[in-house]
């Protein structure tokens, strides 16, 4: 028997919207995985001020969402950085905003050489775009460009029709 491709999704997904499942998605059938394993964390690196919805209600509404797709499931973890979260996993999912604020020293006590050693041991990579950050080439996931914009802030500022209909 073949061993299971697994990729890693993290993110608090307040709230999970169509851009989110659209990105999971395009993971799997681009990147040849086998499921995908949305991550929350239980205390997300640098996200304050998130009182609701409550964790344990994010996480209800995700397994809501991954109840409808049988190559979905939802993890809940109390590590915080991406590298510690995607140990084991075949691949690490992420928006280019998240790419681009992991190569920030800042969560690396300002050193450049902890975060080269932080990134060197994340497994593979897929990005998806958002227009106007730059991402390689060879890491990008293509999505439908109706999904370029969606957003959980947009969400939160009225655009409920990004929201996944399940939440």
């Amino acid at each position: 028997m073949a061993t299971s491709r697994v990729g890693v999704y993290p993110g608090t997904f307040n709230p999970f919207t169509l851009g989110h499942l659209a990105v999971a998605k395009a993971a799997l059938d681009q990147r040849g995985l086998d499921r995908v394993h949305l991550a929350v964390s239980r205390v997300p690196l640098a996200k304050t001020g998130l009182v609701l919805p409550t964790f344990e209600h994010r996480v209800e509404a995700l397994k809501l969402v991954a109840q409808d797709h049988d190559w979905l499931d939802v993890v809940v973890t109390d590590a915080q950085l991406l590298v510690d979260i995607s140990v084991g996993y075949n691949l690490l999912i992420m928006g280019a905003d998240k790419w681009h604020q992991i190569h920030e020293v800042r969560f690396y006590d300002d050193d450049p050489n902890q975060r080269d050693a932080a990134i060197a041991a994340l497994p593979q990579v897929a990005l998806a775009p958002r227009p106007p950050l730059e991402i390689p080439d060879h890491l990008d996931l293509e999505i439908a460009e109706e999904f370029a914009d969606v957003s959980s802030t947009a969400v939160r500022n009225g655009r409920h029709d990004w929201m996944h209909p399940a939440i």
